[in-house]
């Protein structure tokens, strides 16, 4: 299994803007879908093509026409398949140490217009305001409308300091938005953490990258050090982080799980696309590396715990909630989440580009499919203020165009998967908690007054 891994990494969300990289392993036909060519199809294509080439307005490059009909026949398939040109495929492989350089959003394709699945935490697009289910239609003065994905992605992308307005529609406006973002060299700090009170420690990850786990595990030993009381509290918030690594999500789930747990697995055609992956340091840890998880303290494990989730929790994040909810480790507060649920594997193609491919669904421990559906939380908590004119939009992965179905029946059954059962000395407080946040201090009323289910 270790081996298995070592040989890709899985992506947890869709596009970023210039972040991520994933597994690489070859592509294996389906035997069963073997038949004869399309020959009816091809014979359109040939034509068109054709046609194109003779009567387009314009004359166009052959390798153009080609690229083209690659990043259709991708975007076709569902919103986070996509072809990855030498420029992406490049940012896509530096993306996932935490710096690169954009706007910090995370976007998808709804009816050939980009839209946000969420902000990244202290980016320029978090700063200017830009909320999960924002539509953009304009990027300076060209229409997004016919655009691929990757083409505004690398739009959106360009030097720092540099300026771009994004004209955007979000639900319960009466007329566009318009946004002026200036791009950056975006660090991201996918862990942070506060002491609340003496015995109530706070941890917030932003995105899942290559050394989440590990900033998880030096951050709980030393907020728990620092503790006056024993730690009896603990809350884990994952709103509006959209995803990344899925080992990264097993390690962040291993943290707090007991050894050994089921965390997540996936369903695919291919063999390589079936895994399961438990609480174990060979499922989160390159070989040879220190198990950063081992020495954490005990009560890291038993403490009650409330997870908090909303709209824009996707992918990792909801492999994590779903992991602690089916375990009955942690009690699910917030608003549904997002409902990413499948596995998108980067194939290098030569000529140093590369497919962004759907291989796999991903299920909780329990055999749920979140794809289209996402976790609904125990305790249903909403924001408490919205400004006029900022309401979210609610939108989901179902809603993507394309997007693929839950294959899972209204009772939850797997129609084709198997199943198992206050201010640190750092002074970070004020920038990452704010006493007007309803949904946190729900959660720190919960797990200091109410009954809340403990590990077995």
């Amino acid at each position: 299994m270790y081996r298995k891994l070592q040989q890709f990494w899985l992506l947890g969300i869709g596009a970023v803007l210039g972040v991520l990289i994933s597994l690489n392993f070859p592509a294996l036909a389906d035997k069963s879908t073997s038949g004869p060519l399309p020959i009816d199809e091809l014979r359109a294509f040939t034509e068109v093509f054709g046609r194109i080439k003779n009567d387009y307005v314009e004359t166009v490059d052959d390798k153009k026409l080609i690229k083209e009909a690659i990043n259709g026949m991708l975007s076709g398939l569902d919103p986070h398949s996509a072809y990855l040109d030498a420029d992406a495929f490049k940012e896509l492989k530096v993306g996932t140490q935490g710096e690169f350089g954009g706007l910090g959003i995370e976007v998808g394709m709804e009816d050939g217009f980009v839209k946000v699945v969420a902000p990244i935490e202290d980016t320029p697009a978090w700063r200017a305001g830009l909320k999960s289910g924002d539509l953009i239609i304009k990027l300076d003065d060209t229409n997004v409308k016919g655009m691929t994905l990757g083409d505004a992605v690398k739009k959106m992308r360009g030097k720092p300091d540099t300026d771009i307005v994004l004209t955007l529609i979000r639900k319960g406006d009466n007329k566009p938005r318009v946004v002026t973002i200036t791009r950056a060299v975006i660090q991201i700090q996918s862990v942070k953490s506060v002491l609340l009170e003496p015995g109530y420690a706070y941890f917030r990850v932003t995105q899942f990258q290559e050394h989440t786990g590990e900033k998880l595990a030096e951050a709980i030993k030393k907020r728990f050090s620092e503790s006056e009381e024993a730690i009896s509290g603990i809350i884990l918030d994952l709103r509006n982080d959209p995803g990344g690594l899925l080992n990264s999500a097993v390690s962040v789930s291993a943290a707090f799980l007991p050894k050994d747990k089921l965390v997540v697995y996936t369903e695919g055609r291919t063999r390589n696309a079936r895994m399961k992956l438990y609480a174990q340091p060979n499922y989160y840890i390159r070989r040879g590396n220190k198990d950063y998880l081992a020495d954490l303290p005990p009560s890291t494990k038993k403490a009650a715990m409330v997870v908090l989730v909303n709209g824009g929790s996707a992918s990792a994040s909801e492999i994590v909630a779903g992991a602690l909810q089916d375990h009955q480790r942690a009690i699910i507060m917030g608003t549904q989440t997002f409902g990413k649920g499948s596995v998108q594997t980067i194939l290098p193609m030569g000529n140093e580009t590369a497919i962004k491919l759907t291989t796999a669904r991903y299920y909780t421990p329990k055999g749920r499919s979140i794809q289209a559906k996402g976790i609904t939380p125990d305790i249903i908590v909403e924001e408490a203020t919205i400004q006029e004119g900022e309401a979210g939009t609610g939108m989901r992965e179902a809603d993507l165009s394309g997007a693929l179905e839950n294959n899972q029946g209204p009772d939850g059954d797997s129609k084709d998967a198997n199943s198992e059962a206050a201010s640190s000395e750092e002074d970070e407080g004020p920038s990452i908690v704010s006493k007007d946040d309803y949904q946190l201090n729900q959660a720190v009323n919960l797990l200091k007054g109410l009954q809340i289910l403990r590990p077995n």
